[in-house]
């Protein structure tokens, strides 16, 4: 069976003067599927997603959506996504109707089909009945909603959205992805987004995992996890490196520093806790265990973890 790539990325290598933002990162992309880049931020997803939204040109190889190039023919790319920017793109002041009925002008719709387009669109992300209201008057999450129906209204197969849950409250999150899985479900619609949320990468179809401008690991969530395997230790001690050196002298193994803790990768995890503790009495100041995440993937891939900053603001 031949995979219907929506989305095909070659060899995509960017810099801005002297700082390298892409090293060369090749992906695809399935249609009608959710596909998340996740990655910290520097890591490479807004360059990424410049370049697909057309608002940005590589400096060598190429990226095609539905086999058109985004730097040949931009032109005839936008007709064929969607976007939705992290920074809101709705003129506050206006209705959300006002906001749709201005963004059918811009893709030349007008009368009755712009209409049957903007009540299609509406009823979708549940917004029939504030059609009339000033957008300034809704709440973060249904203002990131209208710009999900401004992107859908001209019907592209492709949404691009740049960390759409910035701003928005776990609930709100939630909610958000309801409406992006129901576009997918019920519309087809494929969706690529960028995100330093782990759980919200959790719900894609396909992770892509982009640290300093590297492609450092792609699949769906449950592979990408099951690749670690076992369960996941961290003991946090004084002296890391020593108590990693230790460890692996004992019981074998490639324990890791990150930060103040040794994160070790074992099965039956339980019981090498109480080993572990008894080996080194004094030694570790807490030890947690948990099964594989997503962020213990990007861990293993690359050898540090998020920012605290963004842990905190994906909390």
């Amino acid at each position: 069976m031949v995979e219907n790539h929506i989305i095909e990325v070659d060899s995509l290598y960017h810099r801005y003067d002297d700082r390298v933002a892409l090293q060369g990162i090749s992906f695809n992309v399935n249609a009608g599927t959710i596909f998340g880049l996740l990655g910290p931020n520097g890591g490479g997803k807004t360059t990424t997603f410049k370049i697909l939204s057309t608002l940005l040109k590589p400096t060598s190889g190429s990226a095609r959506i539905c086999g058109v190039d985004v730097s040949k023919d931009p032109r005839q790319v936008r007709n064929l996504i969607g976007v939705v920017f992290q920074s809101p793109a709705v003129d506050v002041k206006l209705t959300v109707e006002e906001n749709l009925r201005h963004q059918g002008h811009l893709y030349g719709l007008k009368g009755a089909t712009l209409a049957s387009r903007i009540k299609d669109v509406i009823e979708r992300l549940g917004l029939a009945d504030r059609t009339n209201d000033f957008v300034e008057k809704l709440s973060g999450g249904l203002q990131r909603r209208v710009e999900i129906a401004k992107s859908f209204l001209h019907r592209p197969p492709l949404l691009l959205l740049d960390e759409p849950s910035t701003g928005l409250d776990p609930a709100a999150r939630r909610d958000l992805w309801s409406y992006l899985e129901s576009l997918r479900d019920c519309e087809g619609v494929t969706i690529v987004l960028t995100t330093h949320i782990m759980e919200e990468a959790e719900g894609c179809n396909q992770v892509g995992i982009l640290d300093q401008g590297r492609l450092v690991a792609m699949g769906t969530p449950n592979d990408l996890k099951a690749e670690i395997g076992g369960d996941v230790i961290s003991a946090q001690t004084q002296d890391p490196n020593q108590l990693s050196g230790k460890i692996k002298e004992r019981f074998g193994g490639e324990p890791a520093v990150v930060g103040d803790t040794v994160r070790i990768e074992r099965s039956r995890g339980h019981e090498f806790i109480t080993e572990l503790v008894e080996a080194f009495p004094g030694q570790i100041s807490s030890i947690t265990m948990g099964r594989p995440t997503l962020e213990d993937v990007f861990i293993q891939h690359t050898g540090h973890r998020f920012s605290d900053e963004e842990r905190a603001s994906a909390a």
